[in-house]
C-alpha cells in the first residue's frame, strides 16, 4: 500500500521584518466587479474582483500567477452597514489575493480575486478599491478536491495576517482596527 504524505508545512511569516522588497509594493485599483460567483457560495471565502487591465496596471501582464498579500482600501458607499462615518473615505484592510487562471476551476480568463480579511455585513460591488501588494505567497496550484483548495486558502490568509502584523509591513495610519506601523500607505487613502 502506498504511503500518503502531507505536504511540508508552510512558513506563516514571509520576508524580513524590514518591509517589502523589490519589485514590491505593486499598486492596483478599480471598481469591484462581479466574479465567478463561487468565493462565498462554494468556498466560504468571499472575494472582491478587480478588472485585469494591462493598460491601467502595466505590471500585471508579467506578474507571476499565484497568491499575493498586502493591503486593500475600500471607499464603501455611505449606506453600507460597515461604514464608519467618522473615518476617512477609504478604509484599509489586510488582504490576500489570487492573480491567475485558478487551475482547479480551469478558468480560461486571467482574474484578480481579492479576499479582504474582514467580515463585511453586505456586498460592495462597484465600490472603488485600491491595493498595495507587498509580497508573493505561492504559485497557483491545481487541487485534488475542494477541501484541499479551501485548506490552502486558509493557510494563505494566515500567512498574510502574520506577515502584515509587523511595523514595516503595516501602514502608518488608517487601518481598520487601529493597527499602526511605519509603511507609507498614503496612496491607499489619497
Amino acid at each position: 500500500m502506498a504511503e500518503t504524505t502531507s505536504p511540508p508545512p508552510r512558513p506563516r511569516i514571509l520576508y524580513t521584518d524590514a518591509g517589502p522588497e523589490a519589485p514590491f509594493p505593486l499598486r492596483m485599483e478599480g471598481a469591484v466587479i462581479s466574479g465567478f460567483g463561487r468565493g462565498s457560495k462554494e468556498l466560504g471565502i468571499p472575494t472582491a474582483n478587480l478588472p485585469v487591465d494591462a493598460a491601467a496596471t502595466p505590471w500585471i501582464a508579467d506578474a507571476r500567477s499565484g497568491v499575493y498579500f498586502g493591503w486593500a482600501s475600500l471607499a464603501l458607499p455611505a449606506a453600507h452597514p460597515d461604514i464608519d462615518a467618522a473615518a476617512a473615505n477609504f478604509h484599509i484592510y489586510p488582504m490576500v489575493m489570487s492573480i491567475g487562471y485558478n487551475p482547479f476551476y480551469k478558468n480560461s480568463v486571467r482574474s484578480a480575486e481579492v479576499h479582504v480579511l474582514h467580515s463585511f455585513r453586505a456586498d460592495f460591488y462597484d465600490a472603488p478599491m485600491r491595493l498595495l501588494i507587498l509580497g508573493f505567497v505561492r504559485d497557483e496550484l491545481d487541487y485534488s478536491g475542494l477541501d484541499a483548495l479551501i485548506n490552502d486558502i486558509n493557510i494563505d490568509c494566515d500567512v498574510a495576517r502574520q506577515s502584515l502584523a509587523r511595523p514595516a509591513w503595516t501602514p502608518l495610519e488608517g487601518v481598520v482596527g487601529g493597527a499602526k506601523g511605519t509603511l507609507d500607505g498614503s496612496w491607499l487613502v489619497r
